[in-house]
């Protein structure tokens, strides 16, 4: 067998493993779409339903790529025409094919996907110039002399790294998963018998900590500027970078600030002082020399770029503040062309959200959206609004465990909780919708495929399978008890 071509076993391996992958959601989007349409339904809209089911479970059997699951998914919508009623099909100044094609295409001159793509080159420009490692090495230095002090030092490095990287698997798993994963080895704790010296804290609160800052910012999450798009398009509230900061701050300030300690309390260490880690962060940080001026650069980069976002909303926006940041980069040689043509995760990122919007919007367009509200507030009606929010906070957060995607998670739940909550009288609707996509980092601690990192911190061996399970629920009801209390108090007050 020649190396890297496959074998005629693994292609016939491979075969059957994509067939029930994508037989799955063809069969049930065809059953469905050949079933008679609901009460209060137009068939045209339950043939939409039908595909977009499809979708959302192509994407977790995944079969193909993501990106290219949504790409099918629009083409096969505008190509059939399922967003477009009959009454629209039926008036003579109504063009099919170009309207089919303006809809299937909408998603890509969306700001928000923009924004998405700009800040995943942005975070390309950290890891370039060396900034971001520099940063963690910094902080690891200053605040590593004992256990405790440390995992605050590896807490405070996600928190510093996440305003400006929206991939948390860039930012945790990419920059400071490779520092910490070289600290227990200073210690003898490797996995295995020895994980719990050192080793097996560093690592839970690195993950957990990573789930928490995707929560904190807008730009620290991919998935969050989706949803905040998701919500203007569903209830038609903005929500700025300013807006989301300052909603989560009273939920995630004291999260933060506790959270090492929490983990050294439910998942403490053997070992209780690290000096040796100074001492190495400083030895790392004397091989990277004094701060070059690609670093200064993109410091100043970055502070200009968070100016704008925090109060510059009216002069320009936050997606071509992203762009100017990119043009800068490469105008100043910080990355080049081919670092951002190159950029896979960038460009796959791009276009399966531009795609899962304009699928999401489908949903809104044809009826399905409102039929479902409709449905769901009918069976609520009666409780009190803080009640119905609280029970679809807590199924919204849940539910997660069934999802190995935030964005098919956020695609397939986020507009449908909206509208049952818009639909229930005397609801506190931003509120509800704030809280709603706060939740979106932080489920991400629930199980070891919930988000990027989780797989990365989940096979490094550090922690065994039954304690990744087992602190996923137990920070993940802390979690959601401090976004329900903190969250609904605060925010609705």
């Amino acid at each position: 067998m020649i190396a890297g071509v496959p074998s005629h076993a693994d292609t016939l391996a491979v075969r059957p493993t994509r067939l029930w992958r994508t037989a799955v959601p063809v069969a049930v989007g065809v059953t469905l779409a050949l079933l008679p349409s609901p009460s209060g339904l137009a068939p045209f809209a339950w043939r939409y339903l039908a595909l977009f089911v499809a979708t959302i479970l192509a994407l977790i059997t995944e079969p193909f790529p993501p990106a290219s699951i949504g790409l099918i998914a629009v083409t096969i919508g505008g190509a059939l025409g399922l967003v477009f009623s009959p009454l629209q099909r039926g008036d003579p100044a109504f063009k099919l094919p170009a309207e089919a094609l303006k809809w299937a295409l909408s998603g890509f001159i969306n700001s928000t996907v923009w924004l998405i793509f700009g800040a995943f080159v942005f975070a390309m420009g950290y890891e370039k110039t060396g900034l971001g490692r520099r940063v963690a090495l910094v902080l690891v230095r200053w605040l590593g002399g004992n256990t405790l002090g440390l995992g605050y030092a590896i807490a405070a490095s996600d928190l510093v790294l996440a305003p400006f990287t929206p991939s948390n698997t860039a930012r945790s798993a990419g920059t400071i998963f490779p520092i910490i994963n070289r600290i227990p080895e200073l210690y003898g704790s490797a996995p295995g018998p020895s994980a719990r010296r050192i080793g097996s804290y560093l690592m839970w609160v690195a993950f957990s900590t990573t789930c928490l800052t995707s929560s904190m910012f807008v730009t620290a999450l991919a998935p969050n500027l989706f949803a905040i798009e998701l919500v203007r398009k569903a209830a038609g509230i903005d929500l700025t970078w300013t807006d989301w900061l300052v909603g989560f701050l009273p939920i995630g300030a004291p999260l933060f600030l506790a959270l090492p300690w929490l983990v050294y309390v439910i998942y403490p260490p053997e070992i209780r002082n690290s000096v040796e880690v100074p001492r190495w962060a400083a030895a790392e940080l004397t091989k990277l020399g004094p701060i070059r001026i690609r670093e200064a650069i993109m410091a100043a980069l970055v502070v200009v770029a968070l100016g704008l976002w925090i109060v510059g909303g009216r002069v320009m926006d936050p997606a071509m503040v992203a762009l100017a940041a990119i043009s800068l980069m490469v105008i100043l040689s910080l990355v080049s062309w081919d670092d951002i043509v190159g950029n896979r995760v960038a460009w796959n990122v791009l276009v399966s959200f531009a795609t899962l919007l304009t699928m999401a919007e489908g949903l809104t367009k044809t009826g399905v959206i409102d039929w479902i509200g409709r449905g769901v507030s009918g069976v609520l009606s009666g409780h009190a609004p803080l009640v119905v929010m609280t029970i679809l906070l807590v199924v919204f957060f849940v539910i997660h465990y069934m999802f190995a995607s935030l964005t098919a998670h956020a695609t397939a739940l986020l507009p449908v909780m909206l509208a049952t909550g818009m639909a229930m009288p005397g609801m506190p609707v931003r509120t509800f919708a704030m809280l709603m996509v706060f939740s979106l980092g932080l489920m991400g601690v629930l199980t070891p495929y919930a988000t990027g990192p989780a797989p990365v911190y989940f096979g490094s061996g550090y922690i065994p399978r039954r304690d990744f399970w087992l602190l996923g629920l137990v920070f993940g009801l802390i979690f959601l008890a401090a976004l329900l209390v903190l969250g609904i108090v605060i925010t609705h007050h």
